[in-house]
């Protein structure tokens, strides 16, 4: 099995606000994809639609202002049963967020691109919540062909 890891710190933050940017339409269309629906409860599936098409997200898991986890119930192949958590907590004036996409079989070439991506989209939750303006999909960086 392989991950994908990153960290960040979100200045001028609180881990509540960064947990409400990761557990509300509002936010995750902020930030992830503008066309985020569903429903952001446990047991809740949330589904972020992109150009080349999406994911469903069933929520795991929810600690406010400390750990969001999801796994992945439909999309591409490679990301059906894996899963998502993002682990928060404050130091000094900045929101840590340890971030783990979890449990793929092997790190085929897709899963490099899935690599950038998400670190281009943890960008756009960091900017989401200093600036109040994050760049989601379709106002993402593209990377390649693949979006």
């Amino acid at each position: 099995m392989a991950d994908i890891l990153h960290r960040i710190g979100v200045e001028h933050s609180s881990p509540k606000q960064v947990y409400d940017a990761l557990t509300t339409l509002e936010g995750l269309s902020g930030w992830w994809a503008e066309k985020t629906s569903g429903n952001t409860d446990v047991g809740g599936v949330i589904e972020f639609r992109f150009g080349p098409g999406g994911f469903d997200m069933k929520v795991l898991e929810l600690d406010p202002g400390r750990l969001v986890r999801w796994e992945v119930v439909d999309g591409p192949p490679e990301w059906i049963g894996t899963t998502v958590r993002w682990d928060l907590h404050q130091e000094d004036d900045f929101t840590i967020v340890l971030f783990k996409h979890e449990g793929w079989r092997e790190p085929v070439e897709f899963m490099y691109h899935c690599s950038t991506k998400w670190g281009t989209f943890l960008m756009s939750l960091k900017q989401l919540i200093e600036t109040g303006q994050g760049a989601p999909d379709p106002r993402d960086v593209r990377i390649s062909n693949w979006h």
